[in-house]
């Protein structure tokens, strides 16, 4: 009678506190649910400051492009002026040019009428001297007398009328060229000054160029800040998703097979301890020897449901405990995956594996080779995902190990 209800009390003693895990692994799954809508949270918030930011850069930016429209404006204006100078320069050296022509001319002509009236005198002091009595001598009649004195007055005045008249031209000349002379560099220092002026606003315009570059170029950065953090944020829903669906369909599938373990009470293979290996009070094995490079817990902003355990691409994966194999093939993030089931509401998986040695529906016994690490689905790596789930929820490996 006892053999007869012995396989409805352990139906029972799983059932119950897999109800009891049931509610508790909602209440985790809840609980990530929220960390990831956090992250979600935190992910628009900080969008919500880029973008604020992008606003805050764009109205500098456009404040800068009417500040760079003054500066060019202000430009222009002094670049005229100093075109009006530059022409006024240039206007005022011609005339200088021509004065100088000019006094060269008159300084000529004013040599040539000393170099006659030189021979003049040189003549009259050569010639016998003519007085008014040798005039008078030699004049026919009076009116003759007259017209000879005459003629040597005009030529005498005439002489000197040239004479003066160049002399006056070419002091007038000097006084003209010297007045020009002082006018161009007058003329020229207000240019240069100008010039100088038309340095200053182009430095100044440059300069609010060079900041309106930077701040574009600012706010390309932080317009592809924001895509990333948008490409994060779509990538993290996607991943928390996958991953909390993967999750749920790998504890229905234990929840499953373990139920159907228990109907059928058959007992787990024989153990084939892996070398080296030495059962944990909880009788697990390590599946491979290697370091832990990462645990069980958040990470990314998920939850970690595992420890990734790094191992050469290909070494053999040992079976932590013996039981029956309840799943073999892809599974998502976790590639090629295979879920043992141990009996009393305990399983084992391990992911991303190169290649399986063994099927579903296969019993194992400890320590025996189930496949050979690899980095298959969502991995950075060789490495072998180790998960321990009791009564279909994760928890953490290496209390176990």
């Amino acid at each position: 009678m006892a053999k007869r209800f012995l396989p409805l009390l352990l139906v029972l003693l799983l059932v119950t506190p897999a109800r009891a895990d049931d509610y508790r692994r909602k209440r985790e799954i809840d609980t990530r649910i929220s960390v990831v809508h956090a992250k979600i949270t935190w992910a628009r918030n900080r969008e919500s400051v880029l973008t604020q930011e992008i606003s805050i850069v764009t109205t500098k930016v456009r404040a800068l492009e009417d500040d760079v429209a003054s500066a060019q404006s202000r430009v222009e204006a002094v670049e005229r002026q100093l075109a009006l100078h530059e022409a006024r320069l240039e206007r005022v050296t011609e005339v200088l040019r021509l004065e100088r022509h000019r006094l060269g001319v008159v300084r000529r002509a004013y040599g040539i009428a000393l170099t006659r009236l030189q021979q003049r005198l040189i003549e009259a002091y050569e010639s016998p001297s003519v007085d008014a009595i040798d005039v008078m001598l030699a004049a026919s009649s009076f009116g003759s007398i007259l017209d000879q004195l005459e003629y040597f007055r005009r030529i005498a005045t005439q002489n000197k009328q040239v004479s003066d008249q160049l002399h006056d031209a070419r002091d007038e000349l000097r006084r003209t060229v010297a007045k020009t002379r002082a006018l161009r560099a007058e003329i020229k220092r207000e240019t240069d000054a100008v010039r100088v002026r038309v340095e200053e606003q182009r430095a100044a315009r440059d300069h609010l160029v060079s900041l309106q570059t930077q701040l574009g170029s600012a706010r390309e950065s932080k317009r592809d800040t924001l895509a990333s953090v948008e490409a994060s944020e779509r990538e993290f829903v996607h991943e928390a998703e996958g991953l909390q669906a993967a999750s749920a369909d790998l504890a229905a599938r234990i929840r499953a097979a373990q139920a159907a373990a228990a109907a059928r009470s058959a007992p787990p293979a024989p153990s084939t301890p892996a070398p080296s290996s030495t059962p944990s009070s909880h009788g697990l094995i390590w599946p491979v020897n290697g370091p832990v490079t990462s645990g069980f817990g958040w990470r990314w902003g998920r939850m970690h449901e595992g420890i990734d355990i790094g191992a050469p691409s290909g070494a053999a994966i040992h079976a932590a405990a013996g039981g029956t194999v309840i799943y073999c093939g892809w599974m998502g993030g976790y590639g090629n995956l295979i879920v043992i089931d141990h009996g009393g509401g305990l399983a084992t998986a391990y992911g991303h594996q190169s290649g399986l040695a063994v099927g579903c529906g296969t019993s194992v016994g400890q320590g025996q080779v189930i496949g050979y690490v690899g980095c298959t689905g969502h991995c950075f790596g060789p490495h072998v995902h180790f998960e321990v789930r009791v009564n279909g929820s994760p928890v953490d490996p290496l209390g176990y190990l």
